[in-house]
């Protein structure tokens, strides 16, 4: 089977379509296009921040349990498990999500710690990407999944939020953690 190539123009005329028929349209990371009504749209750019979380494969269930809670809180978690598409080279993708986000959650555990895994140079790229960012700003905030330790170039620095003893409180100050950071972002 022949695969069919989409042309920008056969997209736009798609979205134009769907815009005449009075439906909105959502390009992820662009934004939503709404129906003004008489063939005029309104464009509204993502109000939620983006979050890329980073875990290693062992830690996948309870990273997809803190996909899930960001999401119903209205913020925008980038997961690669959720995110990737087929045929999707994905340590472009995995790089160009993280320099895109507006937050770099790693997800420690003690087994992301001695694991040698794709974690440690997403981990390496967040750090290049928090040195750019104004300095009184929050990019990297780190979550333990357990007991375990921060390592001490991140942990001398930045304040992390525990996923236990119970998860729903972690998560619950990691949803209040990125809400503050982002209203202070959008206000300066």
């Amino acid at each position: 089977m022949q695969k069919q190539l989409v042309s920008s123009h056969q997209i736009a005329q798609i979205v134009l379509r769907c815009l005449r028929d009075g439906k909105s349209v959502e390009i992820e990371s662009l934004g939503r296009f709404r129906s003004a009504g008489d063939d005029s749209f309104s464009f509204a750019p993502p109000k939620a921040p983006r979050i890329f979380l980073a875990h290693i494969n062992e830690d996948s269930a309870i990273a997809l349990k803190i996909f899930a809670r960001l999401k119903a809180a209205g913020l925008n978690p980038w997961l690669d498990k959720k995110k990737l598409l087929a045929g999707q080279n994905w340590p472009r993708a995995i790089e160009k999500a993280i320099r895109s986000s507006d937050f770099f959650v790693p997800c420690f555990s003690k087994h992301s710690l001695v694991k040698r895994s794709r974690f440690n140079s997403e981990l390496r790229i967040a750090l290049e990407c928090a040195e750019m960012q104004p300095l009184e700003e929050p990019f990297l905030i780190p979550v333990r999944l357990e007991d375990t330790i921060i390592p001490a170039k991140i942990a001398d620095k930045i304040q992390y939020v525990d996923l236990f003893p119970t998860f729903e409180g972690g998560v619950a100050r990691l949803v209040q953690a990125i809400e503050t950071a982002a209203k202070a972002k959008v206000s300066s």
